[in-house]
Protein backbone atom coordinates (compact mmCIF):
# COMPACT_ATOMS: atom_id res chain seq x y z
CA UNK A 1 0.00 0.00 0.00
CA UNK A 2 3.10 2.24 -0.78
CA UNK A 3 3.49 4.65 -3.46
CA UNK A 4 5.88 6.97 -5.11
CA UNK A 5 5.66 10.73 -3.58
CA UNK A 6 5.32 12.78 -6.75
CA UNK A 7 4.91 16.77 -6.93
CA UNK A 8 1.27 15.65 -8.05
CA UNK A 9 0.59 13.50 -4.92
CA UNK A 10 1.20 9.61 -4.72
CA UNK A 11 1.60 7.72 -7.67
CA UNK A 12 1.44 4.07 -7.70
CA UNK A 13 -1.80 4.09 -5.45
CA UNK A 14 -4.96 2.59 -7.67
CA UNK A 15 -7.05 5.51 -6.19
CA UNK A 16 -10.43 4.30 -8.27
CA UNK A 17 -9.63 0.26 -7.08
CA UNK A 18 -9.26 1.26 -3.55
CA UNK A 19 -12.40 2.91 -3.47
CA UNK A 20 -14.39 0.21 -5.45
CA UNK A 21 -13.19 -2.10 -3.17
CA UNK A 22 -14.19 0.01 0.42
CA UNK A 23 -17.14 1.29 -0.25
CA UNK A 24 -18.49 -1.57 -2.83
CA UNK A 25 -20.84 -3.96 -1.81
CA UNK A 26 -20.10 -7.19 -0.40
CA UNK A 27 -22.04 -8.61 -3.15
CA UNK A 28 -19.40 -7.26 -5.75
CA UNK A 29 -16.42 -8.44 -3.44
CA UNK A 30 -16.52 -4.72 -1.94
CA UNK A 31 -15.96 -3.91 2.34
CA UNK A 32 -19.23 -1.91 2.10
CA UNK A 33 -17.75 0.64 3.84
CA UNK A 34 -19.60 3.95 4.03
CA UNK A 35 -17.10 7.01 2.47
CA UNK A 36 -16.67 8.29 6.42
CA UNK A 37 -15.52 4.57 7.55
CA UNK A 38 -12.99 4.70 4.83
CA UNK A 39 -11.70 7.91 5.22
CA UNK A 40 -11.02 7.29 8.87
CA UNK A 41 -9.14 4.37 8.09
CA UNK A 42 -5.45 4.50 8.60
CA UNK A 43 -3.36 2.44 5.48
CA UNK A 44 -2.45 -0.10 7.75
CA UNK A 45 -6.66 -1.37 8.72
CA UNK A 46 -7.39 -0.72 5.16
CA UNK A 47 -4.70 -3.70 4.44
CA UNK A 48 -5.36 -5.86 7.28
CA UNK A 49 -9.47 -5.68 6.31
CA UNK A 50 -7.99 -6.55 2.34
CA UNK A 51 -5.71 -9.39 3.34
CA UNK A 52 -2.88 -7.58 2.25
CA UNK A 53 0.16 -8.45 4.52
CA UNK A 54 2.56 -5.74 5.64
CA UNK A 55 5.97 -5.57 5.00
CA UNK A 56 7.84 -6.78 8.26
CA UNK A 57 10.99 -7.88 7.48
CA UNK A 58 14.01 -6.77 9.17
CA UNK A 59 16.39 -4.25 7.62
CA UNK A 60 19.39 -5.81 5.52
CA UNK A 61 22.12 -4.39 4.23
CA UNK A 62 20.62 -4.43 0.70
CA UNK A 63 17.52 -1.62 2.09
CA UNK A 64 19.92 -0.10 4.36
CA UNK A 65 21.78 0.54 0.42
CA UNK A 66 19.02 1.65 -0.76
CA UNK A 67 18.00 3.95 1.59
CA UNK A 68 21.49 5.58 1.55
CA UNK A 69 20.94 5.80 -2.07
CA UNK A 70 17.60 7.61 -2.17
CA UNK A 71 18.35 9.72 0.78
CA UNK A 72 22.03 10.52 0.62
CA UNK A 73 23.97 12.43 3.63
CA UNK A 74 24.94 15.95 2.62
CA UNK A 75 29.22 16.35 3.33
CA UNK A 76 29.69 19.16 5.82
CA UNK A 77 31.58 20.91 2.52
CA UNK A 78 28.13 20.70 0.62
CA UNK A 79 26.98 22.99 3.31
CA UNK A 80 25.70 26.13 2.22
CA UNK A 81 26.25 29.47 4.03
CA UNK A 82 22.31 29.80 5.37
CA UNK A 83 22.14 26.11 6.56
CA UNK A 84 25.19 27.74 9.03
CA UNK A 85 23.22 30.24 10.73
CA UNK A 86 21.61 29.74 14.54
CA UNK A 87 18.19 29.51 14.49
CA UNK A 88 17.97 33.51 15.71
CA UNK A 89 19.39 34.85 12.37
CA UNK A 90 23.00 36.43 12.84
CA UNK A 91 25.82 35.93 10.95
CA UNK A 92 27.15 32.46 9.95
CA UNK A 93 28.98 29.95 12.07
CA UNK A 94 32.68 29.16 11.26
CA UNK A 95 33.50 25.92 9.67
Amino acid sequence: MSGVATEAGVAGLDWPGLLRVGLGPPAKGGLGLSPAEFWALTPAELALMLGVSPDTGAMTRDRLAALAARFPDRKPDDRKPEDLRPAGGGAPRQL
